[in-house]
């Protein structure tokens, strides 16, 4: 996965820029790229970040020499087991300490979907594998801190809102998220 990472930076900057127009305003955006939406190599190295594939229509019908050449990532998110509840690895708040799968909820983090994947199933089929392995590693209770647009699809998988946060931006400005929980 970590051969991934030039991918997935791309496709989180698709997604943000093509799917959070609604929601946040073009500075927000820009500030949120710089500081807290990003690649999260720990989710990477814990083995807990999914990633969903497609058949790339853009090469043809024609079979590549390189059958993985044929595939391209439309989207990923992830569960983890530390105590960080949002930001990638330019985010200077985080707090990788474990949890406990008896006492603290697994976070669900760093969902992106590119724009021409949207609203198809593919953000639910990846938040039913990052809850069910959560589940199996024990935990019943998930959280996350969703972004506006995020929370109108985790609110439709059951999360509930639990309170609004307010992330500082570099660049001055703020990106409301919405800290929403869920029992497993």
């Amino acid at each position: 996965m970590p051969k991934d990472v030039p991918v997935l930076h791309e496709l989180i900057e698709a997604s943000v820029r093509g799917l959070q127009t609604e929601d946040s305003t073009p500075a927000q955006i820009e500030g949120a790229l710089k500081t807290v939406f990003g690649v999260d190599s720990q989710l990477i190295a814990d083995g807990t970040y999914i990633v969903a594939e497609a058949w790339s229509h853009a090469k043809g019908n024609v079979q590549p020499a390189n059958a993985s050449d044929a595939w391209t990532i439309i989207g990923c998110g992830g569960w983890s087991k530390r105590k960080t509840l949002y930001g990638s690895d330019h985010w200077t708040g985080r707090e990788d300490s474990l949890l406990d799968p008896q006492k603290d909820a697994a976070k669900i983090r760093a969902f992106f979907i590119h724009p021409d994947w949207a609203r198809q199933g593919v953000g639910s089929r990846i938040l039913q594998a990052c809850e069910d392995a959560a589940r199996a590693a024990g935990f019943t209770r998930y959280e996350m801190g969703a972004t506006l647009t995020g929370a109108k699809l985790f609110g439709a998988k059951g999360y509930a809102p639990v309170k609004p946060i307010s992330i500082p931006l570099n660049n001055g400005e703020t990106l409301p998220v919405i800290h929403m929980e869920k029992r497993a």
